[in-house]
């Protein structure tokens, strides 16, 4: 390994997965920015598909037992745990050369990869994604694989690899729009995860607390959480909400080998990420190339936009922008989407401002209308905010933040289900019940079970109970509404409904993730110590 200069911050106290992590794999972080979903990776709370939780699949996808026929065909592939426990070693050596020696840039870290690594990286990729633009599926993938494994490790090593054209395909958004996905073959998502297995170990140790999106250990909830401690330690007034405009379709390939090449040098990896960005999109048959952006929907995307976001925006808020304000100030970051609290009015202006400026030398836009300065003081006892005005309200990882009274009449920052969520979720429910209303009603309860303890398991925290109950008497709406459109004779009145109910009854609404709970957890630990 050879050692070059590099800018950039120490190690960070954030605690890789292979550290022993607690990780939660219910969690689906539905931000409008963040549907970047990764195949596999439920170390981080992403889900399997490019669907929001509790929201239905894309239409043809079967639904019952798809699952299960997948896992019977791929018996007998599980990586031993001496495999896992290799390449786990190794993982922990890379880790700890990153963390002791922050100033050093990694010339040989593509012999890590060999044909266990390799298993392991097949191991955690989803195995019931979409097939990519050569049409193959993981069953036909697995059926000679350890051949497969290792004539991908060969073109790999020896620079023979070519790397395949994504396919995209367009999503539901919200207000009418649409977002693209990328879907990769399901050989190109095995080196993808292999190559990010290597790199992960190597910026987990720079990249900053504020950044919570897609890393090990790491959740949607806690980045929530996180802007709820900060700003009731800081009592930090104001908030700039800012919204990055095509973030993925703007990410520029030279930067980005530029920011790389600062701590990773080795050819056979920065070859292989230059033909991902370069291997182009695969729309309506048509093949587009481009000078920039990385696809939504490609497993080592994530890890390539949180290593230009933290050369871009996390290293220069914490190391250049904190020691010019009059106030305090914290950034909380989940993939592209951010918000930045201040205690001072005039530097969150002046950061507002800059913001633009900093961005465009990179080739990224903020969006001059959703990017906007809220002010968010807490209001008096009067129930008048101290300053005078009146407190906003802004919208963050798919929560509506508001000044609310709590049980005891104390005003406390309060989270619900975004309006726009709430309805996209809705409609997406409607339209599969729609869809699939001539299934048998188990079938029917079955998936509609699942939906919306999805929904429940990422909208479920504390004070969201009104929107969960919403969601739930919306659901029943929605159901009764399609199966009384069976057929011109199956007309289901409300007395029916209830009686069905009694049979297949729906999941009430339930809090998930509940602060009283945790507070109550962190006592008796701390009572333990």
């Amino acid at each position: 390994m050879g050692q070059t200069g590099r800018n950039g911050p120490g190690p960070s106290r954030a605690c890789p997965a292979w550290c022993g992590a607690k990780t939660d794999t219910r969690l689906v972080p539905p931000s409008e920015g963040n549907e970047v979903r990764r195949e596999g990776r439920q170390e981080v709370g992403a889900s399997n598909s490019t669907v929001e939780a509790g929201e239905s699949r894309p239409a043809g996808d079967p639904v019952e037992g798809r699952r299960c026929r997948m896992m019977e065909s791929m018996k007998g592939h599980t990586p031993s745990a001496s495999t896992f426990e290799n390449v786990s070693t190794k993982q922990h050596r890379i880790a700890r050369l990153a963390g002791q020696s922050p100033q050093m840039s990694f010339t040989a870290l593509a012999h890590h990869i060999d044909l266990e690594w390799l298993q392991v990286a097949y191991h955690r990729v989803s195995k019931d994604g979409a097939p990519g633009v050569d049409e193959e599926t993981a069953a036909s993938y697995s059926a000679n694989l350890m051949e497969n494994l290792q004539s991908l490790l060969d073109r790999a090593k020896s620079g023979r690899y070519k790397a395949p054209p994504v396919l995209r395909v367009h999503i539901p958004k919200g207000g009418g729009k649409t977002r693209p996905i990328g879907i990769p073959t399901f050989e190109d998502k095995i080196l993808q995860r292999a190559v990010s297995m290597v790199l992960e170990p190597v910026y987990e140790q720079d990249f900053l607390d504020c950044s919570h999106g897609f890393r090990p250990g790491r959740s949607a909830h806690q980045a929530l959480e996180s802007f709820w401690q900060q700003r009731k330690a800081m009592r930090a007034g104001w908030v700039v909400e800012v919204d990055i405009q095509g973030f993925f379709d703007a990410l520029d390939h030279a930067r980005l080998r530029s920011f790389l090449k600062q701590r990773v040098r080795d050819g056979v990896l920065i070859r292989l990420i230059g033909k991902w960005l370069n291997a182009g999109v695969l729309e309506a048959g048509c093949l587009h190339r481009s000078p920039s952006g990385t696809p939504q929907g490609g497993v080592i995307s994530p890890l390539l936009a949180n290593v230009y976001l933290h050369y871009v925006l996390d290293a220069w808020f914490e190391q250049v922008v904190k020691s010019r304000l009059i106030g305090r100030a914290f950034l909380v970051r989940f993939a592209d989407d951010f918000i930045i609290g201040f205690t001072d009015e005039q530097d969150a202006r002046r950061v507002r401002d800059v913001l633009p400026k900093r961005f465009g030398q990179y080739g990224l836009t903020v969006h001059p209308e959703k990017t906007r300065l809220v002010r968010f003081d807490q209001p008096n006892r009067s129930g008048d905010p101290p300053r005078g005005g009146k407190p906003e309200t802004f919208d963050f990882l798919g929560f509506t933040h508001y000044w609310g009274r709590s049980w005891r009449g104390y005003w406390v920052v309060k989270r619900k289900t975004a309006s726009d969520r709430l309805s996209r979720s809705l409609r997406t429910v409607s339209v599969w019940c729609r869809r699939n209303r001539h299934l048998p009603v188990r079938e029917q309860h079955a998936q509609l079970v699942r939906k919306m303890r999805g929904h429940y398991a990422y909208y479920g925290i504390t004070g969201n109970g009104s929107s969960l109950t919403q969601y739930w008497e919306g659901v029943k709406r929605r159901w009764k509404k399609w199966l009384g459109r069976r057929s011109q004779r199956a007309y289901f009145d409300w007395p029916a409904f209830v009686r069905l109910m009694e049979r297949y009854p729906l999941p009430t609404p339930i809090v998930v993730h509940s602060v009283y709970r945790q507070q109550r957890t962190h006592d008796s630990r701390s009572r333990m110590r």
